[in-house]
């Protein structure tokens, strides 16, 4: 495996497994709506392909997939890791445009993505690849006004059930790993929301052990597969909390 596309590679989990994978010599699509921040990337790393797109636009995604195709050559691996986290409250309080605007991002998003890197491991040579999707502990049990958060992540869950059966007969595997509170700028907002509050935020984790989990799943062999892996800060809630 010596190829890999990493979606919301601009910031948070997604620079951090970049970052981690051009240093070990991989030749990495950066895929974010960020220009300049995916350009910097691209100066300081010779085997870094900047893919400016949109996940929510089919066509910019298509477009992106095929440029990175025809410089890359063959694709190994898909980090299927951008995502948002809207304004949260109770389900009567949350606006329609942030329950819209999380499933575009979260789920068709990562919808568009795996369908792009399917197409292309399904008809490259030699044939497969890996596709990796971030859920979330939000896939397993939800964070407190969360609702948005916790059904598109619940619903990546099924998408990568269905991508490792689909997958199969093409030499495709799925997995997905489930992060519990690494500390990117999105996990800031909340421990800051949580003080404001006065209550004890939850424990945290540096993001580069995400990013290195990352790593280790992608570095398999085809012949294995980790279906499902969570990692997560040690002293974190788990029941009801994400």
């Amino acid at each position: 495996m010596t190829s890999i596309i990493v979606t919301g590679a601009s910031s948070g989990i997604g620079r951090a497994t970049a970052e981690l994978f051009l240093a070990q010599g991989w030749t990495v699509g950066l895929l974010a709506r960020s220009t300049d921040t995916l350009n910097q990337m691209a100066a300081e790393h010779a085997n870094a392909i900047p893919m400016v797109a949109d996940v929510t636009d089919a066509q910019a995604v298509e477009a992106a997939f095929g440029d990175f195709q025809g410089k890359a050559v063959h694709l190994d691996v898909l980090f299927n890791n951008a995502g948002i986290f809207a304004p949260g409250g109770t389900i009567d309080e949350i606006a329609l445009d942030d329950w819209y605007q999380s499933v575009d991002v979260n789920l068709n998003g990562m919808f568009l993505c795996a369908r792009e890197a399917f197409r292309i491991m399904r008809h490259q040579s030699p044939q497969g690849g890996r596709i990796i999707n971030n859920g979330s502990i939000a896939a397993h049990v939800p964070r407190p006004n969360s609702v948005h958060y916790s059904a598109t992540k619940h619903a990546i869950t099924g998408l990568t059930r269905s991508l490792s059966l689909d997958g199969r007969g093409f030499n495709i595997a799925c997995g997905q790993i489930d992060i519990g509170n690494a500390r990117t700028q999105m996990v800031q907002g909340l421990v800051d929301a949580a003080i404001a509050d006065g209550q004890q935020p939850d424990p945290t984790m540096a993001v580069e052990d995400a990013a290195r989990s990352v790593l280790h799943m992608a570095n398999l062999p085809l012949e294995a597969n980790v279906q499902f892996m969570t990692v997560m800060a040690t002293t974190m809630p788990y029941i009801g909390r994400g």
